[in-house]
């Protein structure tokens, strides 16, 4: 079978493998779609490559089946997810599912940029194996995975009916909240993107104000919005630590700054900690996903109260992985991009 492995910065090549052997708990899926997401691009350039597993937004259908499973059939449509944690370690008593250390440790084998991937036995056992409904294309399903990212993010920032939120960066993940600020009932949606074509999907999504902060001074342009008070909540959705230092600025007094967007690995953030103390600004990273927000991703996706598949604007061969990638980085009309076998 076809595999993209990782072999260095830059370096990711097809292989052929054998088709993983599975044990009496596991299954084996064959991969029908993949979506590229960030740190899959991250790894591609050589950073955070511990574990270096690529792709992650995956579904297929259930191709070999344990002994010991329950549940699933041959053809099953499913959505796999990638980590699942322990719920009784440490962290996971506190609610900080994605800080434990089995969340890192349960890996698609050999990941899910392959046409056979082993789902391991954790992720079976803990749920992160959602049947597909019937309402679902194998695409769309894709896109439960970043959409339950950012169900999480959105909780953490505990977001009120009416508050105004400031959406920086309007890629895939930035478009995926202002459909979500939407559902939640929030009061105006404001977002800020230099890209143009990025700006008016994201007024067709939703946004109620589009910045191009290349043409005005965003922090200028949400002060006027608001009376100059500020917006309730902003959401980093890009890996930048000047949009987090634009975003402490943009937010109220006892606002919430959700970083959300992954900066590459050793950026400084410069910032006056005594502003945050004085208007006691709540920094609020959100890392990953559970199978708990991945349910509900799938949930509110089959009702149809969102339509998440128009972010899919290309796809690749499994063959053409290192094009997917690249693009999806330096693509100004991509969104989000997806690997097929």
């Amino acid at each position: 079978m076809r595999s993209a492995i990782i072999h260095g910065p830059n370096d990711i090549r097809i292989e052929d493998l054998p088709i993983p052997t599975i044990g009496p708990k596991e299954i084996l899926v064959r991969m029908k779609a993949c979506g590229v997401c960030g740190t899959d691009i991250q790894k591609m350039r050589g950073v955070f490559v511990k574990p270096p597993v690529l792709g992650h937004e995956v579904t297929g259908d259930v191709a070999k089946i344990g002994e010991a499973v329950k549940g699933f059939r041959l053809g099953d449509r499913v959505f796999v997810h990638h980590h699942v944690p322990c719920y009784v370690c440490h962290y996971c008593r506190h609610g900080d599912f994605t800080m434990c250390e089995m969340f890192g440790q349960t890996n698609l084998e050999p990941c899910g940029f392959s046409e056979y991937f082993r789902v391991p036995e954790p992720i079976l056992e803990k749920k992160g194996v959602l049947q597909l409904p019937n309402e679902l294309s194998y695409e769309e399903g894709t896109l439960i995975e970043p959409v339950a990212c950012c169900i999480r993010g959105l909780a953490k920032c505990k977001i009120r009916k009416g508050d105004d939120v400031l959406v920086i960066g309007a890629g895939p993940s930035g478009l995926m909240h202002i459909q979500l600020l939407n559902i939640f009932g929030v009061g105006r949606v404001i977002v800020s993107e230099p890209i143009e074509l990025r700006l008016e999907v994201a007024k067709k999504f939703g946004a109620d104000i589009a910045i191009n902060p290349q043409r005005e001074d965003a922090v200028e342009a949400v002060k006027d919005a608001t009376e100059g008070m500020g917006v309730d909540v902003v959401i980093v959705a890009v890996g930048n630590v000047k949009a987090i230092e634009q975003a402490i600025k943009a937010v109220r007094k006892g606002g919430v700054v959700n970083v959300f967007g992954l900066p590459p690995k050793g950026s400084v953030l410069s910032i006056d900690p005594s502003e945050i103390l004085v208007r006691e600004i709540s920094l609020v990273p959100s890392y990953s996903t559970t199978e708990i927000e991945t349910n509900v991703a799938l949930k509110l996706m089959e009702s149809r109260k969102v339509d998440f598949s128009r972010l899919i604007t290309h796809r690749f061969k499994l063959e053409s992985i290192m094009d997917a990638m690249v693009y999806a980085e330096k693509g100004k009309d991509a969104l989000k991009i997806l690997v097929v076998p």
